[in-house]
């Protein structure tokens, strides 16, 4: 799975694959510099910008303007953006051109050689246009524009500070295009996309397969390989424009934390009429199940306890994007080298590579969204559900993936009604039964698989006093809900016997060099008085969540700092902030058999 890059220019950025488990050959990126206008007024359409406006600046695609990686470095908020940039086509191709952006933060309008591709709404999804019959010989000429009004309460915005400078636990904005933008060069039938559902314990890959321009007759070739050994293979008619069908595999390899087995998948479509393969995919799957007992997630039937670290996915030079692929994958070393097993991907969709990377490493992942100011009516699923499930759609086929979360803290975030709540949770689980869902993390559970709280205590000694009644009566799970003032809730909250974790704990400031009191600080907790303490506390929280015999686990809060937040394991530039010692406290802790996996 090594496509071919074809422009590969020496100074490129983000020069990897984008789509790793949906490869093909021929493709062209188009990151790097690009013609690039900021539009205060959001005029620029009937200032002639699709044709022949003035771009004055020049920015580094895919980096938002935002960002110091970008070229550009503004900060303030940003109503509206054009980008500009030509390519060349010595010759038309024969097929399809598809025009792909990993994501454009908020709304996005397109431009081939002056006419509209297409148009698309949410900050964090992936999405195409075909730009074929735009196309010419010679020079062509790509323009989009993106408008993002994050303050109009119509869209998910995540962690992106509403308010001119960063304050506690809001962050520098990203606007515009964040992820990498690229070409495609398809046959003129193709395959569009596939969702795989993976049955462990019978050794088998149940899959679906989407074309596009199908003829009756055509169908797939599947082809699974093992360590370069192929293990299994199936054909998949295809009925309209879906195809499906059962791979069976001679060998069982299966993947689980920390033990990520992985096979190869080749995918062909082939002409019903000449058996001529038309199209060729480079995927892979994992064998596993995902599933629940009375108190814990399980993985291959067996309970895994969740030692996560809360992931914003921020970094000081590209804020939303990683400066390189190798940036991404570091995030996730750092994490299994301390004893964590996975990670919430915080209140933001991550690029695709993260879940590449996470399916690699055995390192299972939580798919949240961005929250919002969004209200309880019809609009929130004008707002926020179209871009949720294709999300989930992109998601949806990663072995790391272990479940979904699309609100967090609903009782401040968001004004939501209970029928809008569960309404949201149905649709969830009619599109992915394979995965649980909780409704909204820490938040105002209605329904929901697993029941989680977030509980920001500093004491261990207090922490344990908090959940020891849960222990005999595990209907008192309630009891440690409305102590933490931040999250209090307005309605009660019924707790109906799910498995119970605390999915966001600790975030203890700790930064000796920055006083707490300072605009540059925010942290939970009284900040620890020496390393001695910081490292006393986190084993001493961790450990009364891993003894405990209904607690099947935890999410620290969290990897990094993120600018004036203080309370990261690692500084924000990802180097150490702490000694070594103390990384080996917290090693031990979490590497410590948990209850729920003695049983």
């Amino acid at each position: 799975m090594n496509p071919v890059l074809i422009n590969d220019a020496p100074n490129m950025p983000r020069r990897d694959y984008p789509r790793p488990q949906w490869m093909r050959s021929e493709w062209m990126s188009l990151n790097g510099k690009w013609d690039f206008a900021f539009d205060f007024g959001n005029s620029g359409k009937s200032r002639g910008m699709v044709t022949a406006g003035e771009y004055p600046m020049e920015i580094l695609v895919p980096f938002c303007p935002e960002s110091k990686l970008s070229g550009i470095g503004y900060i303030d908020f940003i109503p509206a953006v054009w980008y500009r940039r030509t390519f060349t086509l010595d010759n038309l191709p024969e097929g399809r051109v598809l025009l792909h952006f990993g994501a454009v933060d908020y709304l996005s309008e397109v431009f081939v050689n002056g006419k509209s591709v297409g148009v698309h709404k949410g900050g964090y999804s992936s999405f195409t246009h075909d730009i074929t019959d735009t196309l010419c010989e010679g020079e062509n000429v790509i323009v989009v524009n993106a408008q993002d009004d994050m303050r109009s309460g119509r869209q998910p915005y995540g962690k992106q500070c509403e308010e001119y400078k960063s304050r506690a636990c809001s962050y520098t904005r990203t606007t515009g295009i964040w992820q990498t933008v690229w070409m495609e060069f398809v046959p003129g039938k193709y395959l569009v996309r596939s969702k795989m559902i993976p049955h462990a314990m019978d050794g088998a890959l149940d899959i679906q397969i989407t074309g596009c321009n199908i003829t009756p007759g055509d169908y797939v070739r599947l082809t699974a390989r093992y360590d370069g050994r192929e293990v299994g293979t199936a054909k998949a008619t295809f009925a309209g424009h879906l195809a499906g069908s059962y791979v069976s595999v001679s060998e069982k390899h299966f993947w689980n934390v920390g033990a990520p087995e992985l096979y190869d998948l080749t995918l062909e479509l082939i002409d019903g009429k000449t058996d001529a393969v038309i199209d060729t995919v480079e995927s892979y799957f994992g064998l596993r199940d995902v599933a629940m007992n009375e108190r814990a997630l399980t993985i291959n039937q067996k309970p895994v306890f969740m030692r996560l670290i809360l992931d914003q996915g921020f970094n000081p030079d590209g804020i939303y994007t990683f400066p390189d692929d190798e940036y991404l994958r570091h995030d996730i070393e750092l994490m299994l080298d301390l004893g964590f097993n996975g990670a919430r991907l915080h209140q933001r969709v991550f690029e695709e590579r993260t879940l590449y990377w996470a399916d690699k490493l055995g390192y299972m992942v939580w798919g949240e969204y961005a929250n919002g100011n969004t209200v309880a009516n019809a609009q929130f699923f004008e707002d926020f559900m179209p871009e949720w499930f294709e999300v989930m759609e992109r998601d949806f086929n990663h072995p790391a993936l272990v479940g979904w979360c699309p609100l967090n803290e609903t009782y401040h975030a968001m004004e939501l009604d209970i029928e809008t709540h569960r309404l949201m949770y149905s649709m969830i689980k009619l599109y992915d039964p394979t995965r649980p869902c909780i409704d909204a993390s820490g938040g105002m559970h209605y329904d929901t698989d697993m029941f989680d709280v977030h509980d920001y205590e500093q004491d261990p000694e207090t922490y344990r006093k908090y959940f020891a009644s849960m222990a005999d009566d595990p209907m008192a799970c309630h009891v440690p809900i409305n102590r933490y003032v931040g999250n209090k809730p307005r309605r009660p909250i019924e707790y109906k016997g799910q498995p119970y974790w605390v999915s966001e704990y600790g975030g203890t400031f700790w930064n000796p060099a920055v006083s707490k009191t300072s605009e540059k600080a925010w942290g939970y907790g009284n900040a620890p008085r020496t390393e001695e303490e910081f490292a006393d506390r986190y084993a001493g929280l961790t450990k009364v969540l891993l003894e405990h015999p209904r607690i099947c686990g935890f999410c620290y809060t969290q990897l990094t700092d993120v600018e004036q937040e203080q309370n990261g394991l690692f500084f924000y530039d990802r180097s150490r902030k702490l000694p070594d010692w103390v990384y080996d406290r917290i090693r031990e802790a979490n590497k410590m058999v948990a209850a729920v996996e003695k049983e």
